[in-house]
């Protein structure tokens, strides 16, 4: 067998919120891969590790989890208006494949610090000490993300006192704003309910007609109610991730719910589309010990919610998501809203895994159709690794 040796790119290994990811400029891709198509796929399947049968990314920089299994390009952002573009790629563990089809608003917080860093901001967009705001395209989708980045003595903070559940230790404060949320003509026609309802009757062949919230806001989220389905909401990832009937059923609800959604033509289209839509399940308040041990209160809360993401229960609350639960939350009669008590609100903290999380949301009728013009969230971001990955030669 030829030998052939390995390629070394320049990489940046980042927490984005409850996410890590392998960053990279466009421009340090090997030319092939500075375009879409197979080499550029190929590439990140062999950075993360993927396929994997033994489902531990070995061999790679991934986590085998859909929380570690990521990467993202950037670029100084050709668009007016903005400083970067963001790319997202999700990789499969245990498939030959990337799922282009959404964006991480987990690791949408390290886009502006990475940005900064990296030279994609011009330097007099940036103070010495104060907030630097990162106008960001997402590629992906197709929409704006506003990053607020702390700075002290001229380069990015990355340490604080900012405490983040499902995240181990504090760290500096990156507030999003997600502007115009609700997906562009690859969510299904950019309507906010891409069926017209707030609630709808889903038929899930062996699971029965379940009333499903389908909104298109952050990522398309499918919303069913916990009790529905034989839960409370209070679950952790081993109640679930453990039971394969259980996989079985969300991903069947998840493939019913993308076919009504207008999102695939048929269920089989599901398996090429991991990453969108989630399916998320919502409780009233209830009492509960997060994953850490930390006691989470009935009155800490506004409500439950346990959502999937690639086939897993998700062991915090994917950030674009959590988009998906603050602007449903603010629109009376969503599942999420009547959770939550039933109220109009324009902010709304749930439990989720690994404990509880505040997002905002400005939602409001327009003749007769509901509208969002932003979500905003705080997350946190540390670079953990720079230097080079390196990749085989004839792997991509």
């Amino acid at each position: 067998m030829a030998a052939f040796p390995q390629v070394k790119i320049p990489a940046t290994y980042i927490r984005g919120g409850t996410s890590k990811g392998v960053f990279f400029r466009l421009s340090d891709l090997p030319e092939r891969c500075q375009v879409p198509g197979e080499a550029r796929d190929k590439l990140l399947l062999r950075v993360i590790g993927s396929p994997d049968p033994y489902g531990k990314h070995t061999d790679g920089m991934g986590g085998a989890t859909s929380s570690t299994s990521k990467t993202v390009i950037l670029s100084k952002s050709t668009k007016p208006g903005y400083d970067v573009d963001y790319l997202f790629g999700q990789v499969a563990i245990d498939k030959a494949f990337v799922d282009w089809s959404g964006n991480c608003g987990n690791l949408s917080a390290a886009v502006g610090p990475f940005a900064i860093s990296n030279g994609l901001v011009d330097a007099d967009r940036i103070p010495q000490n104060g907030i630097a705001t990162v106008r960001i395209w997402q590629a992906n989708i197709g929409k704006t993300i506003i990053s607020h980045v702390p700075i002290t003595d001229g380069a990015v903070q990355e340490t604080g006192d900012f405490e983040l559940d499902g995240v181990t230790f504090p760290a500096a404060e990156v507030q999003l704003e997600f502007l115009d949320p609700a997906a562009d003509e690859d969510g299904a026609g950019g309507a906010m309910f891409p069926t017209g309802n707030l609630v709808d009757d889903l038929e899930v062949p062996g699971v029965g007609t379940l009333k499903v919230t389908m909104i298109n806001a952050g990522i398309p989220t499918i919303f069913v109610n916990a009790d529905a389905i034989g839960y409370t909401g209070t679950e952790l990832q081993d109640a679930i991730n453990g039971d394969a009937k259980a996989l079985a059923m969300f991903e069947t609800i998840r493939a019913y719910g993308a076919v009504r959604m207008g999102l695939i033509r048929n269920v089989d289209d599901a398996a090429k589309r991991q990453h969108t839509p989630k399916v998320a399940f919502v409780g009233k308040p209830a009492a509960y010990a997060a994953s850490s041990g930390k006691a989470i209160a009935a009155d800490d809360i506004d409500l439950l919610v346990r959502a999937l993401s690639m086939g897993k229960l998700h062991h915090a609350m994917m950030g674009t998501a959590a988009v998906a639960i603050g602007t449903a939350a603010a629109i009376p009669g969503t599942l999420v809203n009547l959770a939550a008590g039933g109220e109009p609100r324009a902010a709304v903290r749930f439990g989720h895994p690994s404990g509880t999380l505040r997002v905002g949301a400005e939602a409001k009728q327009v003749n007769g159709e509901w509208t969002v013009t932003k979500a905003i969230m705080s997350r946190s971001a540390r670079v953990l690794m720079e230097g080079w990955v390196r990749v085989p030669g004839d792997a991509f």
